[in-house]
C-alpha cells in the first residue's frame, strides 16, 4: 500500500468515485490507500457533496507551505503510546477528528475531543492537552469550554487542585440529552412564533409543521438515550479483528450511507399497525413466502 501524500491524479479520482456514489472503503482500494486517508481527505476538503479535487490538491499544496514558514517548536515529550503503532494512531486521531469537524464541530474543539477519547484514562489536565496537541492553554480553555457547554466533557478537581477535563462511559448519554434540549427550545420558540404570525398563515403552518417535526426528533433522541444507556456501562465482548485500525465496515463511512427516511416522523407514523391495516396485511402464507424471498 503506497504512503506519502496523495497526488493530484489520485484526488480526481476520488472526486470520480464520489459522483458515482461509491464508499470510501472501494474508492480507497482502488487507489491502494487506507480507508481513513480518503475519509480525511473528504471531511478536510468539503465532505462528499462538495469536494473538488483542485480545490483540495491547492488546498493541502498551502498547508505544506504554511507548515515549512513555521518555525519548530521546542522538543515536547512525545505521547505515551502503550504499546501501540504511533503512526496508525497518529493517522487515526486525524481521521476522528476530521470527522467530528465534519459533523459541525469546530477544529480546536474536534482536536480536544479526539485527544481525550484516545486517552485510556479518558481525562487529562489543561498542560497536558496543550502539551499533547502543541496548542496554547488558552485554545485549550476556549475548547473546553464549548465541550462543557455541549455535554461532551466535565471538569473535575484532580491533584493539587488542577481541574481535569473527563470524557467518560456518560458523558455520550448526557451529550444527547443536551442535544434534545436545545432541540426542544427551538421548538418551544417556532411554536411561539405561530401565535405572533397568526394561527392559518403561510409562515406560521410552516413554524408549525417545524415545530412538530423537532419535537417528534427531541422525544425520539430523549426516548433511545434512555433505552440505549446501559450500553455505554457495558464491556463490549470485541473479537481480535475488532482492534485492528480499519476495522470499520465499509459501509460505515460511506458517503450516502445514511437514509433521509430513517428518522422521519411521517415515515413512523404511516407503518403505525391500526386494525384495520392489521387486517389488510395479515399474511397469507403466499404473502410471507413471497416477503421471505424478497429479503
Amino acid at each position: 500500500m503506497p504512503g506519502g501524500r496523495l497526488t493530484q491524479q489520485e484526488r480526481q479520482q476520488i472526486a470520480l468515485g464520489l459522483a458515482d456514489g461509491l464508499a470510501y472503503a472501494e474508492i480507497a482500494r482502488r487507489l491502494d490507500r487506507p480507508t481513513s486517508t480518503v475519509t480525511r481527505e473528504v471531511m478536510r476538503n468539503g465532505g462528499p457533496t462538495a469536494y473538488r479535487a483542485d480545490l483540495a490538491h491547492r488546498a493541502t499544496e498551502r498547508r505544506t507551505q504554511r507548515r515549512r514558514r513555521t518555525a519548530p517548536r521546542a522538543s515536547a515529550t512525545p505521547p505515551q503510546t502503550d504499546g501501540r503503532d504511533a503512526e496508525a494512531l497518529r493517522e487515526y486521531e486525524e481521521t476522528f477528528t476530521t470527522v467530528l469537524m465534519g459533523s459541525g464541530m469546530p477544529k480546536m474543539m474536534s482536536r480536544v475531543m479526539a485527544c481525550l477519547c484516545m486517552t485510556d484514562s479518558g481525562s487529562l489536565t489543561a498542560s497536558e492537552l496543550a502539551q499533547r496537541l502543541q496548542v496554547s492553554p488558552a485554545s485549550v480553555s476556549k475548547a473546553i469550554t464549548f465541550l462543557d457547554g455541549q455535554g461532551f466533557v466535565r471538569r473535575e478537581t484532580g491533584e493539587g487542585r488542577r481541574e481535569r477535563y473527563v470524557v467518560d462511559d456518560d458523558v455520550w448519554y448526557q451529550s444527547m440529552l443536551a442535544s434534545a434540549r436545545a432541540i426542544a427550545q427551538v421548538v418551544g420558540i417556532a411554536r411561539q412564533g405561530v401565535g405572533v404570525l397568526g394561527p392559518g398563515t403561510p409562515a406560521a403552518d410552516r413554524l408549525e409543521n417545524v415545530a412538530r417535526f423537532l419535537d417528534f426528533v427531541s422525544e425520539s433522541t430523549t426516548r433511545a438515550a434512555e433505552q440505549a444507556r446501559d450500553i455505554l456501562h457495558t464491556r463490549p465482548e470485541t473479537a481480535p479483528h475488532d482492534t485492528a485500525p480499519h476495522s470499520a465496515s465499509p459501509h460505515d463511512t460511506a458517503p450516502h450511507s445514511a437514509s433521509p427516511h430513517d428518522t422521519a416522523p411521517h415515515e413512523a407514523a404511516s407503518h403505525d399497525p391500526t386494525p384495520h391495516d392489521a387486517a389488510s396485511h395479515d399474511p397469507t402464507p403466499h404473502d410471507a413466502a413471497s416477503h421471505g424471498a424478497d429479503r
